[in-house]
């Protein structure tokens, strides 16, 4: 079963306090999203640790219940 949109931001949100994510479906179909999360947690760190961070908040289900993320990260202005 597909993750809601809604689902992947309250997990992002609830690990990285603080982030500001935004989801946009892909396909139309519930199961590939792209999401942009912009976290002060990020400062400082590389794009791969920014990344780890993310797919750390979803609890492994990167591959399962979520099928496919593309995600762009950023650090506040």
């Amino acid at each position: 079963m597909p993750m809601k949109s809604e689902d992947i931001v309250a997990l992002i949100e609830e690990a990285l306090p603080g982030a500001v994510v935004e989801m946009r479906d892909l396909a139309g179909d519930n199961d590939h999203w792209a999401a942009k999360v912009i976290a002060p947690q990020f400062v400082g760190k590389t794009r791969v640790a920014q990344h780890k961070l993310v797919y750390d908040a979803l609890g492994g289900r990167m591959g399962g219940e979520l099928h496919a993320l593309q995600l762009t990260t950023q650090v506040p202005n």
